[in-house]
């Protein structure tokens, strides 16, 4: 039973650990990168799709993103979809393929960005305490019914404690990344 109470608290961590990764990825660094346009949502034909189901996606120079769409009626439509978001970025079409120029970050942009990433990186830590809160509380009841001992409680308490330590060290490496990423010139 305390196997399993610990086995699922990891696999939420892990989780967290992923989905926090997936969100960084969003913050966009001086470097062009494709994961930048995940999430943006295109209007093809009266549905909301995500804009790699309707076109190809590559980095053919350092700060250039192409966006070739197979269907050529679509190209206005993801135009102005990433015009919308709020990536800040002008994409450039001429007709067959849409290009976008990954404009160098300032001073204050890239300060900015650390800015979120800390935050994003909080939001995740409070993630894995509500985990670990979850966890304490079910092996807390699991020893009032009688399913484990005093000393079996102990332990296992101590194990979730280090499981969340070893996760919260594993998110400040990912921010701390995901920082140096963005104030690297």
């Amino acid at each position: 039973m305390v196997n399993e109470v610990k086995q699922e608290l990891k696999k939420k961590m892990e989780d967290a650990i992923s989905a926090m990764k997936q969100s960084l990825s969003r913050i966009r660094t001086g470097k062009a990168s494709v994961s930048l346009l995940d999430g943006i949502m295109v209007d093809y034909y009266g549905t909301q799709t995500p804009i790699n189901q309707l076109a190809t996606l590559s980095t053919p120079e350092p700060r250039l993103i192409a966006v070739q769409p197979w269907d050529k009626g679509a190209l206005a439509s993801i135009e102005k979809a990433i015009l919308k978001s709020e990536l800040g970025l002008n994409p450039n079409n001429d007709g067959k393929i849409i290009r976008i120029p990954i404009p160098p970050l300032t001073e204050e942009r890239r300060k900015e960005l650390v800015k979120m990433v800390k935050k994003t990186a909080e939001e995740f830590r409070v993630e894995i305490r509500n985990h670990r809160r979850e966890a304490n509380t079910m092996l807390k009841d699991m020893e009032k019914e009688k399913e484990i001992t005093k000393d079996d409680l102990k332990k296992a308490l101590d194990d979730v404690q280090e499981l969340t330590n070893k996760y919260m060290k594993k998110i400040d490496e990912v921010s701390e990344e995901k920082e140096k990423e963005i104030m690297e010139i």
